[in-house]
């Protein structure tokens, strides 16, 4: 829900695609419906404190600022989100193919 990702800039810049991602590996971590697009820095704050806390991914990113640019570096988002993934696997939530 209000979530469309076409890119690794401005589809990020509501905090919501970030924490839909993180709701669909941790559905019980927060209430997903509840988010509204508006509140920006508490998406943010949500997604990166949970992408710590129970994957521990990295707080590679600012709340400050994400909530500064109306469109997020796209090379930023794209590094977390690699390194989101990488912490998903080392946790056995995300299976890769092996070669």
């Amino acid at each position: 829900q209000h979530v469309e990702v076409q890119n690794f800039s401005g589809s990020w810049g509501s905090g919501l695609a970030f924490c839909a991602l993180l709701h669909s590996f941790f559905p019980d971590a927060f209430d997903y419906a509840a988010l509204q697009p508006t509140a920006r820095r508490h998406n943010f704050a949500l997604a990166f404190a949970t992408a710590e806390e129970r994957a521990g991914c990295a707080p590679l990113l600012d709340v400050e600022d994400m909530v500064r640019m109306a469109a997020p570096d796209a090379k930023c988002v794209y590094t977390y989100v690699q390194e989101l993934y990488r912490c998903l696997v080392a946790k056995g939530l995300v299976r890769t193919k092996k070669r």
